[in-house]
């Protein structure tokens, strides 16, 4: 833990646990709709060994205090890599490196392995944003300077927020992601009924096509989930991302079990049964207005299963529950003929090496131009009679 004199009144604490922070302290600032910046969510990560100095997130969290109140909070990490951020830096680390000089380590502000757009900071209601940010800079400067550390990220906050970093010098870059919108549908085939006859034609094959092979699909939520199911739904998680990457991927069973299950009514998972036994299952988290698609897993592969779990019950969700919007989750070019359109998203990034920084700003200066052209061609795809 170190502090760092800031501000006038102000002063910047850096923590290397959030296991002494007081959770109700951590939740009153952040706020209950968000389930990411939960204490819930941040210190199980940690507790649970997922976040931790072996694995590369060391926390780092940093908390602003006006004598010995606290007045705002914002989670971040200590890296040696950049695994798990879905912000991708590795070019700028090669940079680095041809350079001789040292990219990592570097702090990192972002939800560990969630590409989820939302708050990274939370105030209390006499501390505005634009000096929070302006304290929680020079505090951040003053600890890369002490500790050799090469830069800080900004990962995935919202759009005002990177704007304003970016209007005071603090790099800003886009990238695409593909969310679907509820426009006020009635069930799934008024949702369909926006799309031109051949793209519903194939969508509502691949749904016909799970009930073929004789998968059955029920969605749990909260409570519901049982000590059983949890288990299940890990072993689904780790077969899929040996699979796919060769390990078993960033969370672990304490995770699902005890870290998830805490979080209650804002975890809903769905799980997909052959003949009663389950095979296969997503795991969302929801706020009041937003359904984030996280992790998925499956025994084995089952023809259109990952669209109709990972997707189209999350639709299903989100209008039968009334909200707003399904974020998926990052990449995903397919997620277009499925409905999703392509938005922005943002990352902020503060470089300490003046020459280096100068040529992030023209990396991303190009970057966005190739994301806006990007974006166009992708509205382009999209299933809709009536393209927007």
């Amino acid at each position: 833990m170190s502090r760092i004199s800031a501000h006038a009144a102000l002063d910047v604490e850096f923590l290397a646990s959030l296991e002494d922070f007081d959770p109700a302290l951590w939740n009153d600032l952040a706020g209950d709709d968000y389930p990411f910046m939960r204490h819930e969510f941040l210190w199980g990560l940690e507790k649970t060994g997922c976040t931790s100095a072996s694995n590369g997130w060391q926390p780092c969290h940093a908390v602003i205090r006006r004598g010995a109140t606290v007045a705002a909070i914002m989670p971040m990490y200590l890296k040696d890599h950049s695994y798990g951020e879905y912000v991708f830096d590795w070019a700028w680390a090669d940079a680095w490196q041809r350079s001789g000089l040292a990219y990592y380590p570097k702090l990192v502000t972002a939800i560990p392995f969630t590409p989820a757009t939302g708050p990274r900071l939370g105030a209390t209601e006499s501390l505005d944003q634009a000096t929070a940010y302006n304290v929680l800079l020079q505090g951040i400067k003053t600890l890369a300077s002490k500790r050799q550390i090469s830069s800080w990220h900004l990962l995935f906050p919202e759009e005002i927020v990177a704007t304003n970093l970016a209007n005071q010098g603090i790099h800003r870059r886009t990238a695409t992601q593909f969310h679907w919108f509820n426009e006020g549908f009635a069930d799934f085939d008024d949702f369909l009924a926006t799309f031109n006859s051949r793209k519903r034609k194939t969508l509502k094959r691949e749904r016909k096509r799970v009930a073929e092979q004789g998968l059955v699909l029920r969605t749990l939520q909260g409570a519901e989930i049982t000590a059983l199911q949890w288990q299940q739904f890990y072993h689904f998680y780790q077969l899929t991302y040996a699979r796919r990457s060769g390990h078993r991927g960033y969370l672990n069973q304490a995770f699902f079990s005890e870290v998830a299950a805490s979080l209650g009514d804002r975890v809903v998972m769905v799980l997909a049964y052959l003949k009663n036994v389950p095979v296969a299952g997503a795991l969302y988290f929801r706020s009041r207005e937003t359904l984030y698609g996280r992790y998925w897993g499956a025994v084995e592969e089952f023809d259109c299963l990952h669209f109709e779990t990972c997707y189209y019950q999350g639709i299903e969700y989100c209008i039968t529950n009334g909200l707003k919007k399904f974020d998926p989750g990052a990449q995903g070019e397919h997620k277009i003929q499925r409905g999703f359109k392509p938005i922005k998203t943002f990352s902020n990034h503060w470089i300490a090496n003046p020459q280096l920084s100068a040529a992030v700003a023209e990396f991303t200066a190009r970057e966005e131009v190739h994301t806006n052209e990007y974006i166009a061609d992708a509205y382009g795809l999209l299933p809709f009679k009536d393209l927007p």
